[in-house]
């Protein structure tokens, strides 16, 4: 099997030289952040707030047990921070410095997608200069007695690693801007529930009826 592998890169590296081999190395990193992403926040409940948005309109009614209920049934990662603006944390800039620790969390891993959309790109005109070079540089050597043939082979590493490149940039530049899309909505979902805890439209709530309805227990 090393064998294999082995005889499968050299064959990468004739065809298209060490930049598509770093190229590859790049594309196989980037499967790897987002596979780790996609299982991070399926794992965090991203999107799927639910019972904290039924906790937030109950609190905004001013039915404090119907939000405790809701509270209990939620498993979002957000549930502690709605949890503690619920139990009388008053402060805005404490409860969004709680939130914005989670979603720094959940966006961990996008920097390197950044750099390598960014990179690639680079990476594949780098690339095709190096191949023009040895295009001309053979060329060169030949003298007189031009061989088209000569031309062609750095010419197609040049076209080559160009095409990898863009491939690698336009794939991680499309889940990067999903990832972002994704935390930008939760932001906005945060920011709004946290407001409208602090500033309920509904009569005051009755913080003990909201300590009952967390006491019992739930089979949700």
């Amino acid at each position: 099997m090393i064998a294999t592998l082995a005889e499968a890169l050299s064959r990468i590296a004739d065809l298209g030289g060490p930049v598509v081999l770093i190229l590859g190395a790049l594309s196989v990193l980037v499967l790897t952040v987002v596979l780790y992403k996609l299982w991070q926040f399926a794992a965090a409940r991203v999107g799927s707030h639910r019972a904290l948005q039924e906790a937030v309109a109950a609190w905004d009614a001013g039915d404090g047990a119907k939000a405790g209920a809701a509270l209990q049934r939620s498993r979002s990662y957000l549930r502690p921070v709605i949890e503690m603006a619920l139990s009388g944390q008053a402060d805005p800039a404490r409860l969004e410095a709680e939130a914005e620790a989670r979603f720094a969390r959940l966006e961990s891993g996008f920097r390197p997608l950044d750099s390598v959309a960014q990179l690639a790109p680079l990476l594949g005109l780098f690339g095709t200069v190096l191949g023009m070079i040895s295009a001309f540089q053979a060329l060169q050597e030949a003298g007189a007695q031009v061989d088209p043939s000569i031309l062609a082979g750095g010419i197609w590493v040049a076209l080559l690693t160009t095409a990898v490149g863009l491939a690698v940039a336009m794939p991680t530049a499309l889940v990067l801007s999903w990832l972002e899309a994704r935390m930008d909505g939760e932001r906005v979902f945060a920011q709004r529930a946290l407001r409208t805890i602090l500033a309920p439209a509904g009569p005051a709530v009755d913080r003990s009826a909201l300590s009952q309805s967390e006491a019992q227990p739930t089979h949700a």
